[in-house]
């Protein structure tokens, strides 16, 4: 199998190499390797400005969303104010417009003070601080090199962090696991100072150094400390993300890691040294003595080059990439092999081992996994998760299809991506916070639920909208978000929701109309429904009553207009989404809020559109049904014209303007749903090169067409070629002008799709993907060609691309079209 290389979206910047602690469980300075002898003391205003470049011009060619930067050492304050400070300006002017920063520092935190703490809340970095635990625990380990204890220093950093003014910039704890620490106390100590994270790392070690394993602690002393500060985190009531529990707990659910020391995600990660030399993950270090190397740097290679490095590439290879032994345990996707640094054995075999803390990894895992409860949630509306798409996927896709399956784990990513970007929007913002914390919260209690609120197609959307600083972008909107969660979960949650035209917002619940006056209304929620109180009366809206978040009912009147969702004979909910502002988000303007007269105008056509998919399109169906969930109303077109749309920011919705016929929507749904996959697909696959600027000719169309929008024609045009022949199958031997009129659309659709592939095909500029995308459309077009349409038909559909090409060469210029 050929493994396409993951963009790098987490960048660790090395701003200084050397440190002002003597820490002896290093793995920079007291491991086996041995570079940072020869480093520079600090990264150059050159090597930060070329790394800043380098990273833009990734995020730029990858089509990145957001990227994640940490500023490392050694101790990255040694560098000093100035030039962090100019690190940050210089990385954020290279991003591209709509990619966001998430910057951090990772500090031992003795020299974080006021000065620091100001100049991060202008730059916008946040603070992780390591810390060991209480002070005994802290100093085993973390000493200055005359043996002075660090304690005192790392607790005033992280009281400056706790102050009003500063919190927002405290991104969390960071402890090395010492087992002849206390477990209770060091959470103890760690919980009091109230960070928003905590993540326990395991000590670096090998089979070559393995970690200690003191007598009279058992086989598997990691997992028995683990699992105690597990009960003990439980059983105060979680009151604080633990990075390693969570994984486990979404691994195990499917769900992709926080972690690179858990899980089969590829690694997505590289380094960048204070003289410019790109490196793989600094855990390598305490494998051998230039481990992390690559032999590449900043100012010779892109990060494609280091991308496709063997070493990062066998870090992004899941399953394939790990032992015998790891591929045949029952715990192998939640525990992923551990981390790749642990896994090396000086032997030959290097880095194909099970972890060497592999019995420990599978006694945390299996009780945490036995201890844990079933996932909350309202099970018909979440969205199951599948972390990858296969080759045989990938192969439906390109053919134009897609099983459930393939299509769930399209859902799946775009979840995930979904995720990345509200993380995004609410990184250091103090308007998010509220909203933010309740989030998080729930996706330890109730995943599920969660999943659901963040799968409403228009979530995206907005936070999209808010990262390019669009308008109609309200960063209060999230709190929204955060209530259907908790609503879904039935978890009582007070927060303030924003109220824009007289109307609070539940995105995918619906809408609660409000006759009085205020820009927010405090909302409490619990598991009967919720109360809005403003400045006058509060109202309470109860789930018992007709107008329930999940009933498809067409009342009409009333403050709760809920979203009506239509149960389809044949297994598809859809829902008819006219409340969110967030769907407008379609070239073609929305319909307004539906009457009940016209929700059973949308019920008929719907259910026998839907028939006619599944009788027709069988290809098609399945996956229609697990990934399309909401179609927005649009009003209606110009001069009767059928109007469709689809967002790439909503995946699961497509807009559609109600046609005159069943068969027509059917056709619209179908051919919209095949955008929202492809579009799925451009998110994690580059199936061209985007640097090709060129205009093309698209048969379908008079003006010229970039790269992108022929292939997403195209491959919307499958669908319409294969609808338009079932139709003239089932006209066979018939003459009428519904099967004349059915004929000339097949004789149209089928050789605009062909001489499209083609012209991708020729364009030079597909990827390997991409040219395997180009054969599947071309494998699954050509039988077409094949069913008889008459002589009347081909001539009317060669006059119509004749003279769609004429207007193209009129407008483009050009004698040929390009990528003949």
């Amino acid at each position: 199998m050929t493994l396409t290389p993951v963009p790098f979206r987490q960048f660790v910047l090395k701003v200084h190499s050397r440190c002002d602690l003597a820490c002896d469980h290093c793995y920079v300075y007291e491991h086996a390797d041995t570079s940072w002898r020869g480093r520079p003391r600090h990264a150059s205003d050159e090597v930060l400005a070329k790394a800043a470049e380098r990273i833009g011009e990734h995020a730029r060619a990858h089509r990145l969303p957001a990227v994640h930067v940490v500023l490392h050492g050694g101790e990255p304050l040694l560098a000093g104010p100035a030039r962090l400070r100019r690190a940050a300006e210089l990385l954020r002017a290279a991003l591209p417009v709509g990619c966001t920063l998430d910057l951090r520092i990772h500090t031992n935190g003795v020299l974080l003070d006021r000065e620091f703490c100001r100049l991060f809340d202008q730059v916008g970095i946040k603070v992780g601080i390591s810390l060991d635990g209480d002070r005994a625990a802290n100093d085993r380990h973390r000493r200055f090199a005359d043996g002075r204890s660090s304690h005192a220093k790392v607790l005033a950093a992280v009281a400056l962090l706790r102050e009003s003014e500063f919190r927002h910039l405290y991104a969390g704890l960071l402890c090395t696991i010492d087992v002849e620490n206390d477990p209770a106390a060091v959470l103890d100590a760690l919980i009091e100072l109230e960070p928003p994270r905590i993540d326990f790392l395991l000590p670096h070690a090998t089979w070559d150094t393995p970690p200690k394993r003191p007598p009279g602690m058992g086989r598997t002393p990691y997992a028995d400390w683990l699992i105690a500060v597990y009960d003990r985190w439980t059983a105060a009531g979680r009151p604080v993300p633990v990075r390693i529990f969570e994984s486990v707990h979404r691994t195990l659910r499917g769900r992709t890691s926080l972690t690179e020391s858990l899980g089969l995600d590829p690694a997505d990660l590289v380094v960048i040294e204070t003289d410019g030399e790109l490196e793989q993950a600094d855990s390598l270090k305490t494998a051998y003595d230039g481990a992390p190397a690559t032999g590449f740097d900043i100012f010779a290679h892109s990060l494609d080059e280091v991308a496709r490095h063997p070493g990062m590439m066998e870090r992004q290879s899941g399953l394939a990439g790990l032992s015998t032994d790891c591929r045949a345990c029952p715990v192998v996707r939640s525990c992923g092999g551990g981390l790749y640094a642990h896994r090396y054995r000086g032997d030959g075999s290097g880095f194909a081992n099970p972890s060497v803390f592999c019995g420990d990894l599978m006694k945390l895992i299996t009780t945490i996994r036995d201890l844990a409860p079933g996932p909350a949630g309202i099970p018909e509306q979440s969205v199951p998760v599948e972390p990858v798409l296969t080759e045989a996927q990938l192969d439906e896709l390109a053919h134009g299809y897609g099983s459930a399956p393939t299509v769930t784990a399209l859902a799946a990513a775009q979840l995930g991506l979904t995720r990345r970007l509200l993380a995004a929007v609410a990184a250091g913002r103090a308007e998010t916070a509220e909203a933010w914390e309740l989030l998080t919260a729930l996706d330890a209690k109730a995943p599920r639920a969660l999943d659901a609120a963040l799968a409403h197609p228009y979530v995206r959307a907005w936070a999209v909208r808010c990262l390019n600083g669009e308008p109609g972008a309200d960063l209060g909107a999230l709190a929204g978000t955060a209530a259907v969660a908790a609503l879904r979960a039935g978890v009582d949650f007070e927060l303030e929701l924003p109220v824009h035209e007289g109307a609070l917002r539940l995105p995918g619940l619906g809408r609660v109309l409000l006759d009085r006056a205020g820009a927010t209304a405090r909302v409490t929620g619990d598991a009967g429904g919720f109360t809005v109180r403003t400045a006058a009366a509060p109202l309470r809206i109860d789930w018992d009553t007709p107008n329930t978040p999940n009933t498809p009912d067409t009342a009409e009147g009333g403050p709760w207009q809920p979203v009506r969702r239509l149960v389809l004979a044949g297994g598809w909910t859809v829902a008819l989404e006219d409340t969110d502002p967030q769907r407008d988000s379609h070239q073609w303007p929305v319909a307004g809020r539906l009457t009940g007269a016209e929700v059973l105008d949308w019920a008929g056509p719907l259910q026998e559109a839907w028939e006619l998919i599944r009788r027709d399109l069988p290809g098609y169906a399945p996956g229609i049904r697990a990934g399309l969930g909401t179609v927005t109303p649009l009003t209606a077109g110009p001069e009767g014209r059928d109007i469709s749309a689809a967002s790439r920011q909503a995946f699961g919705a497509v807009g559609i303007a109600r046609p005159a016929t069943a068969p027509i929507l059917a056709l619209l749904v179908a051919h919209e749903f095949q955008h929202v996959k492809l579009g799925a697909v451009l998110d994690f696959h580059d199936l061209y090169d985007p640097a090709d600027d060129r205009l093309f000719h698209a048969p379908w169309r008079p003006d010229p067409r970039p790269l992108e929008g022929l292939l997403q024609g195209t491959y919307a045009h499958l669908a319409v070629t294969e609808f338009w022949a079932t139709r003239v199958r089932a006209y066979d031997g018939l003459r009428s002008d519904a099967a004349d009129a059915a004929r000339l659309q097949l004789a149209t659709w089928r050789a605009h799709t062909v001489d499209s592939v083609a012209v991708l095909a020729g364009s030079g500029s597909l990827t390997a993907l991409g040219e395997r995308f180009a054969a599947g459309m071309r494998a699954t077009a050509e039988p077409w060609l094949a069913v008889p349409v008459g002589e009347q038909a081909e001539r009317r559909a060669r006059e119509a691309a004749a003279e769609n090409l004429a207007r193209w060469r009129a407008r483009s210029g050009r004698t040929a079209p390009a990528g003949t």
